[in-house]
C-alpha cells in the first residue's frame, strides 16, 4: 500500500475551467463588431481589424479603427462636455463615480473573463487582482471629487486630455487613467490599445449606465496613428501615456512647445534584492509575484534578481523547485499561474533576448515539465545567471517571464548593482532587518520600494519612476496634481516684463591698464575663468560700463555639473541643515542690501530696487522655512501595513533665470530647489546677469558646500542647450520667456527624458506668492518614492 506521502506526490489539480458564456453572449450581442464611443453614442463599425485570443489565436471580435477625423470629434465632444461637467460640482462628479465603481463590482467576473479572453493573462489575476484595483480606484477618485473644492482648491481642472495605455493592463490602466480625470473635472479622450480594446467598449457601456454626461469620456480605438492624432491634436490640454521609453521620447518632443501637460509612465528593469537574513521561501513566493505575474509583461516586473553571495546557490535551488512547480496553460483555468503572452510577436522578440544570452555565454534555465499549448502565443518561466552587468539581458526590458541573476556581497554593492539602469521604476528589497531595508529603499533610484513584498497597488498611494521610466505620478494625491492646474497660472502676465535682450552692446571704450572688473563663473564654490576666455561688457541702464561677464561654453557646464555631482553631501544634509544655510544666505544678502539695490538701479534702471532686494531676502526665508516642512506622507492602503510617501530631490537641475527682477528670480528658482536638497547649475539673466555674480561672496560666507549651487553666465539660448543635453543633469527650468527656447529644452530633454518645468512666452509676478511660491514650485524640485512597509505578516 503506497505511502501518504507517494500518495501527495502523485496528486495533481484538477482542471477549473472558467465560463464563458456570458461573455461570448455579450460578444454575440454585439454582432461582434465595435465601433468608437464618442459623445455618449456608438458610431458604425468601419474600416475593423480583428481582436484575437492570444491563448488560442481565434478571433474575439473586429473593433474600429479610428481615423483623424475620429479623433477630432472625440476631441469637440470632449471640450463642449468639460464645462457643464465642471458645473457638476464634486459631489455631482462623485456621485457619477461612486455608480462607476458599483457597476465594474456588479459585472466583475464579465470584465475579468473578457480581459482574460483579449489579453491572455490568467483569470486569477483579473477577477482577484485587475478589478478589485480598478474598483478600487473610481472608489478613492470619487471621495477626491468630492473634496476637490476643500483639498484642491488653489488648483482647476487642465481641460480635455488625452490617454493612451499598452496592452498588459487594459482596464486597470483605464481605471488609473480615467479616474483621476474625471475626478478633478476633465473631460476624456482615451485610447486602449491596439491588441486589447474590448475591456474599454465593455466600460463605455457602463459609462451610459452610470449616467456620465455625453462627451466626457471618449473611447476611440485603433494603431499608433491614431496614438499619434491624439498627441499632436492642438485641442488637447495634456497627454498621460504609459507604454515604452521609446514611444515616451518620440511624444516628448511631439509635444514640445505645445504648452500641454504630460506624465509618462515608462519601461522598467527592477532589481529584486534578497538579502542573506531574509525569510528564503517568502523571497521566493514574493519573486514569483514579481516577474511571473501577468507572464513578466509587467513595466514594473522584478526582472533582475540580486542575491548575497554567501545565500547565492540556496536561493537558486529554492527557486528552480518552485519554478518547476508553476502551472502554464489555458489562461480561464483557475489553477493555471501563468497564461498566455500578449502576441507572437511579442513571443518571438522574447525568445530573440533569450538566445541572445545564451549565445553570450549566460545559462538558461527552464523547467523541462513546462509543457506549452500548441496553440497560441506561450513561453516558459525563464531563469537566467552568468550575465555581466553590462549584458544585453541584464539591460534591456524584455517585457516576459525572463529573470536575470546575478549577486552581491555588500549593501553598498546591491545598491550600485540596482541603480545600474537608465531606468527607475520600482524595486524590491527582501530582509528580516528593518533597519537595513529602511537604509537601502532611500538609496535607489526608483519610484516604488517594496519591502518584504512585491507588485503591490493601491489608489491611495502613487506609482511612477525616476529617470527613463518615465515622470508623473498615478494614484494618490500626487496623481490628482497630474489632472490640475495652479490657478495661480492663469494669473501670469501675457509677456515677460523684460524681453532677452541677447548680447549687451560693447563699452565704448575700455582704457588702457583700467582695473579688470570682469565677473568669473562660480563652480564647486570657487571662481573660475570661462573656458572659452571669452566676455562681454555689460552696460547700466543709462549706457555706462558695468562690468564684463564671463561667457560661458558646454565645457563650463560640463565642469559645474561635475561639481554638482560631487557636492551629493546637499542632498543627504538634513532639511534643518539646508533651512539654515538658507536662512543664513539671506543674512548676509540683508547686510548688504544696500549695495545690491544700487546695482540692481544701475542695471535695470528701476525706480525702486529695496522693494526687489527686500523681496529677494523674505523669498530665501519663505523656502528656508519650507525646508523642514515640505514633508511626506503615510498611507494606510488596505495592505496590512504602511506605504510611506517620501518627497526626495530630483538630483541635479539646470535653472535657466528670467530677465525680470534678475535678483528675485534667480533667488525664486534657485532657493526651492536647494531647500529640497537638489544641486544647481543656474544660468542668471542674460541681460542682468550682475545680481547673481555679485552673490559669490554672499555664498562663500553662507556655509552652502561647494557645488551645491554653480553658476554660469553666458548665452541662455547655448547653455540651455547644453543643460538640456546633459545625460547627468535630472530637470531643466527655463523661465526666460524664450518660446522657443523652452520648445528647444523639451526636445531636448528628450533624449534622457529627464523632467522640465518652462514658462513658455509668458511672465511671471516673482513678488507673487503665488506664481513664484508654494506647493507648486515644490512638487517641480520633488520627486515623490513610495515605500511599502507590510507589517504583522
Amino acid at each position: 500500500m503506497p505511502t501518504i506521502n507517494e500518495i501527495l506526490q502523485t496528486m495533481d489539480y484538477g482542471p477549473a475551467p472558467e465560463s464563458t458564456k456570458e461573455t461570448q453572449a455579450w460578444l454575440d450581442q454585439h454582432e461582434r463588431r465595435f465601433g468608437l464611443f464618442i459623445d455618449n453614442a456608438w458610431t458604425q463599425a468601419a474600416d475593423t481589424f480583428a481582436s484575437v485570443n492570444p491563448a488560442d489565436g481565434k478571433e474575439l471580435a473586429q473593433v474600429t479603427q479610428a481615423a483623424g477625423s475620429d479623433v477630432d470629434r472625440a476631441v469637440e465632444a470632449a471640450r463642449r462636455a468639460q464645462p457643464g461637467w465642471v458645473a457638476l460640482g464634486g459631489h455631482g462628479r462623485a456621485r457619477v463615480m461612486y455608480a462607476l465603481a458599483r457597476l465594474l463590482q456588479k459585472h466583475a467576473r464579465l470584465f475579468a473573463v473578457l480581459e482574460t479572453l483579449d489579453n491572455g493573462k490568467t483569470i486569477r489575476e483579473t477577477r482577484d487582482a485587475d478589478l478589485p484595483l480598478a474598483a478600487r480606484h473610481f472608489y478613492h477618485h470619487a471621495g477626491w471629487a468630492q473634496l476637490q473644492s476643500e483639498e484642491f482648491a488653489d488648483y482647476r481642472a487642465v481641460g480635455v486630455v488625452g490617454q493612451i495605455v499598452p496592452w498588459n493592463f487594459p482596464l486597470l490602466m483605464l481605471a488609473w487613467k480615467i479616474a483621476p480625470a474625471m475626478a478633478a473635472g476633465n473631460t476624456i479622450v482615451f485610447k486602449p490599445a491596439e491588441f486589447t480594446s474590448l475591456t474599454a467598449l465593455l466600460f463605455a457601456e457602463i459609462c451610459q449606465q452610470a449616467g456620465v454626461p455625453a462627451g466626457v469620456v471618449n473611447i476611440v480605438t485603433g494603431d499608433g496613428r491614431v496614438g499619434e492624432a491624439i498627441v499632436n491634436h492642438a485641442g488637447i490640454d495634456k497627454i498621460a501615456f504609459t507604454g515604452s521609453t521609446e514611444v515616451g521620447r518620440i511624444i516628448r518632443q511631439a509635444t514640445a512647445g505645445s504648452g500641454k501637460k504630460l506624465s509618462l509612465e515608462l519601461g522598467g528593469k527592477s532589481p529584486f534584492i534578497v538579502f542573506e537574513d531574509a525569510d528564503l521561501d517568502a523571497a521566493v513566493e514574493g519573486l514569483v509575484d514579481s516577474i511571473w505575474f501577468n507572464q513578466g509583461q509587467v513595466c514594473c516586473a522584478g526582472s533582475r534578481l540580486l542575491v548575497q553571495e554567501s545565500i547565492e546557490e540556496r536561493f537558486y535551488a529554492k527557486l528552480r523547485s518552485r519554478m518547476d512547480n508553476l502551472r502554464l496553460g489555458s489562461p480561464l483555468d483557475k489553477s493555471m499561474d501563468i497564461g498566455a503572452l500578449v502576441d507572437p510577436v511579442q513571443r518571438q522578440r522574447i525568445h530573440g533576448l533569450v538566445e541572445s544570452a545564451r549565445a553570450e555565454g549566460c545559462t538558461i534555465y527552464q523547467p523541462a515539465a513546462c509543457e506549452m499549448p500548441a496553440d497560441g502565443s506561450w513561453f516558459p518561466p525563464t531563469l537566467i545567471t552568468g550575465a555581466s552587468t553590462s549584458a544585453g539581458i541584464a539591460q534591456t526590458e524584455v517585457f516576459g517571464p525572463v529573470l536575470v541573476a546575478m549577486s552581491f556581497r555588500t549593501p553598498g554593492e546591491a545598491v550600485q548593482l540596482a541603480n545600474n539602469t537608465v531606468y527607475g521604476l520600482a524595486a524590491c528589497v527582501w530582509s528580516e532587518s528593518i533597519s537595513l531595508a529602511l537604509d537601502v529603499a532611500p538609496q535607489i533610484k526608483a519610484g516604488v520600494v517594496w519591502i518584504n513584498t512585491a507588485n503591490q497597488f493601491d489608489a491611495a498611494c502613487g506609482f511612477g519612476g525616476y529617470k527613463e521610466s518615465g515622470f508623473g505620478r498615478e494614484g494618490g494625491r500626487e496623481g490628482m496634481y497630474e489632472y490640475m492646474t495652479a490657478l495661480s497660472e492663469d494669473a501670469r502676465p501675457a509677456a515677460p516684463v523684460v524681453e532677452a535682450t541677447g548680447k549687451a552692446k560693447q563699452a565704448d571704450s575700455d582704457a588702457p591698464f583700467a582695473i579688470d572688473r570682469t565677473a568669473k563663473l562660480y563652480i564647486g564654490g570657487k571662481q573660475a575663468r570661462p573656458d572659452g576666455a571669452y566676455s562681454r561688457a555689460i552696460n547700466g541702464a543709462s549706457g555706462q560700463f558695468l562690468a564684463d561677464v564671463g561667457e560661458g561654453n558646454r565645457k563650463d557646464i560640463r565642469n559645474a555639473v561635475e561639481a554638482a555631482h560631487k557636492a551629493s553631501g546637499w542632498a543627504k544634509a538634513t532639511s534643518h541643515n539646508r533651512a539654515q544655510v538658507l536662512y543664513y544666505i539671506a543674512e548676509n544678502l540683508a547686510i548688504r542690501a544696500d549695495e545690491f539695490a544700487a546695482r540692481l538701479a544701475a542695471m535695470t534702471g528701476s525706480k525702486d530696487p529695496q522693494r526687489e532686494v527686500q523681496a529677494s531676502i523674505e523669498r530665501l526665508f519663505y523656502y528656508a522655512a519650507w525646508a523642514d516642512k515640505y514633508d511626506g506622507l503615510a498611507h494606510q492602503p488596505p495592505m496590512h501595513g504602511i506605504t510611506v510617501a517620501l518627497n526626495e530631490p530630483v538630483g541635479v537641475i539646470g535653472i535657466i533665470c528670467p530677465n525680470e527682477n534678475p535678483l528675485l528670480g534667480f533667488i525664486s528658482l534657485v532657493a526651492p530647489a536647494l531647500a529640497l536638497g537638489n544641486r544647481v547649475v543656474a544660468v542668471p539673466s542674460e541681460a542682468f546677469p550682475l545680481s547673481a555674480t555679485d552673490l559669490y561672496q554672499v555664498l562663500d560666507t553662507s556655509d552652502l558646500p561647494g557645488g551645491a549651487l554653480n553658476i554660469v553666465t553666458g548665452s541662455a539660448d547655448e547653455l540651455a542647450k547644453t543643460l538640456a543635453s546633459h545625460a547627468d543633469v535630472d530637470a531643466v527650468w527655463r523661465h526666460d520667456g524664450s518660446a522657443e527656447g523652452c520648445a528647444e529644452v523639451e526636445r531636448l530633454s528628450a533624449a534622457s527624458l529627464k523632467r522640465t518645468w518652462v514658462g513658455g512666452a509668458k511672465g511671471r509676478d516673482w513678488f507673487d506668492t503665488k506664481q513664484a511660491g508654494g506647493r507648486a514650485v515644490l512638487a517641480h524640485a520633488s520627486q515623490v518614492k513610495n515605500v511599502w512597509i507590510p507589517y504583522g505578516v
